[in-house]
Order: C-alpha cells, then sequence, then structure tokens
C-alpha cells in the first residue's frame, strides 16, 4: 500500500494526527485541547528517577532499532497504532519525519518514545518500556536533547498521570496553533 506522505505531513502540519480503531479504521484527528510537555524549568521528574539517571544504567540512541519501538508501542491490548499505521510510520521514517528516542540497557531495548519532527515541533505519537524506568529515562534525554536543538515544543497530544508527573499541562486548540505556525519556521533535526 503507498502513502501520501507530503498529505501527511501537511495534516500534522495543521495540528491533525493520525489513529486507527476499531470501529472506523485510520483516520484523522484533532483535539481542543493538547498536552505539551515543558522545555523549560516547569519540567521536572521525582528524585528517585535522578538517582536512575546518575547510576547511567541506561544509554540512549536515535533510530537505532525504530521498527522495534513502533512495536513495541503497538504492544497493547488496545492499540491505536494499527497495522496500516505502522507502514505509515516507517515511510515516515524512511522519509526522515518520523523518529525513535530509545534508551537501551546493553544490546537490550529498555523503552522509547515514537515521534514525528517537522520544523521545531516534536509531535509525540506513543512511548513504551521493556524495562522499567526505560520510558521515563528515555523523556528526560529526550527533553534535553529537545532544550539543546532548539525545538520549540513537545506536543505529546493527550494527557496521563505519568506526564502530569513530568510537568506536562494543556493548551487549548488555538494557543496550540499558534505555537505551530512558530516552530514550522523553525528547522530543527534531532541527530
Amino acid at each position: 500500500m503507498e502513502f501520501d506522505i507530503p498529505t501527511i505531513i501537511q495534516g500534522y502540519a495543521q495540528g491533525y494526527f493520525l489513529m486507527a480503531d476499531d470501529d472506523n479504521g485510520l483516520g484523522w484527528y484533532s483535539s481542543r485541547q493538547r498536552t505539551l510537555v515543558p522545555l523549560d524549568e516547569q519540567f521536572r521528574y521525582p528524585k528517585s528517577l535522578r538517582r536512575v539517571l546518575n547510576q547511567e544504567r541506561f544509554t540512549v540512541a536515535v533510530n537505532r532499532d525504530f521498527q522495534g519501538v513502533v512495536a513495541g508501542c503497538a504492544d497493547r491490548e488496545t492499540t491505536w497504532i494499527s497495522p496500516e499505521l505502522q507502514e505509515i510510520y516507517l515511510a515516515l521514517y524512511e522519509e526522515g519525519w518520523a523518529y525513535s528516542f530509545e534508551t537501551w540497557q546493553g544490546e537490550k531495548l529498555a523503552g522509547g518514545i515514537l515521534g514525528l519532527v517537522i520544523g521545531g515541533a516534536f509531535i509525540g505519537e506513543s512511548m513504551f518500556y521493556r524495562i522499567p524506568e526505560g520510558s521515563k529515562v528515555a523523556m528526560v534525554k529526550l527533553v534535553e536533547r529537545l532544550r539543546s536543538r532548539n525545538f520549540a515544543f513537545f506536543d505529546a497530544q493527550m494527557m496521563n498521570p505519568h506526564l502530569e508527573r513530568f510537568g506536562a499541562y494543556i493548551i487549548d486548540d488555538p494557543q496550540y496553533q499558534v505555537l505551530l505556525r512558530k516552530a514550522l519556521q523553525r528547522r530543527c533535526s534531532l541527530v
């Protein structure tokens, strides 16, 4: 199956995102509210995670095992990452739009975050872990990377208790659209 990558990128650049469900299949969605992970001093994490970071049990990589991260993100009892959407992510990766930010423990993939980079926006699609703390360390290290590379924002799309612990906050769609337009004018790279 072929995918029209420019149309997909244009959809994300307008604030939409792709999801699949059992009833309607793959479709475009938007939200009145978006969750952003702060890239400034509002970003926080527990002291227990600071200890894990100091122990340097994990290393990080970008796109070392992109397909492994997509599979890890989709490996849930109920998932919105259908096989078709997995193919789309792979096509986006091959065209340089989709990335996996990974944590490794030795040669074992510990966790990761799947996302798209469009201009100065990192649009987080999903995250997972196989080793405890793997995705949390990925979150901290990804925020550090996004800061150092001058990204405008980290869109996590929907709030959950895990993101809230990191200082994630909700903005409405008009605010998001303003930030998105500014982010699209930047040229940032995750690698």
